[in-house]
């Protein structure tokens, strides 16, 4: 089956651009992995309940805005497409209900998003331990909260989500949170931009009110950071305020920012940069979006962090631009539409410096000790990656002959730039010179039964399951 534009990913920004590609007339096909629309910003928004709306705020309840649209607009949504592989330029090779399909366009945009950047420390591998956005996954889909959690790291997502955690009657037992006073100090240079997105500004501190009317215990300036337990979590041992102390707790929820989910990106040999003030790698592209591919599109936090407002308006741009290109607009018409998005865009980023100056990520997770496992998948530790060094290895590549770091299910999602990292201090090199690992289909686990089943049945090309 041929379209005009594919779009890959179902959240703010995947479902801004293909429902503003097919107003403008282009076919369109937007793949995503889950059942229903929305990415994790708007995880199934359009089954939640007024109760649960409530509890996750006005933000989340946004995405519906965007779901209606896509769903008026025209635009073929084919939901549980796991996509593994584009080949030949501009085959999307995907799985759905059982079976390998085939879709092509000649203008494909990338809205992956991010992904939690992982916080390896002393027992993170053990159960009772996750993310904030697999907390927040439980209470979007499923309407659970855990008792008595404890969250630990920095950034505004901690706060979103004990926000969520209180509206839902359940509020966390503590905060122990890594930045510190000095991070708030030598972010003065940004302030101006702050100012410029004070509405994030006042959401943060209507969120600390929140939590301070709560009760919820916060400890700033954390170190020494570990989950206990030997089987699982039975607690969070740190130092703050020069004292030690220990949280008992069972659930314990990590999180110290978020990076670009760049797979597919990588696969296409997309040439990425190292983003010195976020910590992580990020595609090349224009202010559309483009990239130095022709056809090949990046939109939304997978081309950089930005937020869903921002993400949001990406996609609009990718959408325009490929409308142009097309001759469904002119180039005046496309700089008319564009104009106002770029500037809504500025403002919408214009707090990002001070956020992620103020929050960074706690430094022991991005350089862990010896003795952390870094590699879950193949449950290789940091030592060994610095043994591998000092036996001449130079990068992640290199890394995986050593000792199969990055070699597991995950593909090197969640271990790629702490192995950068570590490889880049150890060899006294950049993240940019030390690289990342080269990205091969399948992107996803396929299977040999539904490989079998491609094109084998007339009816799979005839159109797509929506």
């Amino acid at each position: 089956m041929t379209y005009d534009v594919i779009v890959i990913g179902a959240g703010p920004a995947g479902l801004a651009a293909a429902t503003q590609a097919a107003q403008l007339g282009p076919r369109v096909a937007l793949l995503d992995e889950q059942p229903n629309a929305g990415g994790q910003i708007y995880r199934d928004v359009d089954r939640a309940s007024q109760t649960r709306g409530d509890i996750l705020g006005r933000d989340f309840t946004h995405g519906l805005t965007l779901t209606q649209a896509l769903a008026n607009s025209g635009a073929t949504h084919l939901r549980g497409a796991v996509v593994w592989s584009i080949e030949n330029e501009y085959d999307v090779l995907y799985t759905q209900n059982g079976r390998a399909q085939r879709i092509s366009a000649p203008h494909i945009i990338l809205a992956t998003g991010a992904i939690e950047r992982p916080m390896p420390i002393t027992g993170w591998t053990l159960p009772g331990v996750m993310t904030a956005g697999a907390g927040q996954i439980l209470l979007k889909q499923s309407g659970i909260v855990a008792q008595d959690a404890v969250l630990v790291g920095s950034g505004p997502l901690l706060y979103l989500l004990a926000t969520q955690m209180i509206r839902a009657g359940t509020p966390p037992q503590a905060m122990i949170e890594t930045q510190t006073t000095r991070d708030f100090i030598q972010a003065p240079s940004h302030y101006m931009g702050a100012l410029r997105g004070w509405r994030y500004l006042a959401k943060g501190l209507g969120m600390l009110r929140a939590i301070k009317r709560a009760g919820v215990q916060r400890y700033s300036s954390a170190q020494d950071i570990e989950i206990t337990g030997d089987t699982r979590a039975t607690g969070v041992r740190f130092r703050a305020n020069g004292r030690s102390k220990t949280i008992q707790c069972k659930t314990v929820y990590l999180h110290h920012g978020v990076v670009p989910n760049t797979q597919i990106a990588r696969s296409l040999d997309i040439p990425h940069v190292w983003d010195e003030t976020q910590g992580c790698f990020a595609p090349k592209c224009d202010d559309w979006g483009q990239t130095q591919r022709d056809g090949i599109f990046i939109a939304g936090d997978s081309a950089g962090i930005g937020g869903a407002k921002a993400a949001e308006i990406a996609g609009r741009l990718c959408a325009l631009k490929i409308a142009q290109s097309m001759g469904r607009l002119s180039d005046q018409d496309a700089m008319r539409h564009a104009a106002p998005l770029l500037r809504q865009r500025d403002r919408e980023r214009a707090a990002r410096p001070f956020l992620d100056r103020a929050y960074p990520p706690y430094a022991p997770a991005l350089l862990p000790p010896d003795d952390t496992i870094i590699c879950r998948c193949e449950e290789v530790t940091a030592g060994k990656i610095r043994d591998y060094a000092r036996m001449g290895c130079l990068g992640p590549n290199q890394a995986k002959a050593f000792g199969r770091a990055g070699m597991g299910p995950c593909q090197g999602r969640y271990c790629g730039l702490t192995v950068t990292q570590i490889l880049a201090n150890e060899n006294n090199q950049t993240p940019d010179d030390t690289g990342y690992y080269h990205i091969r289909p399948p992107l996803k686990p396929v299977t040999l039964g539904e490989l079998a089943l491609m094109d084998t049945d007339p009816e799979i090309n005839k159109g797509p399951n929506t």
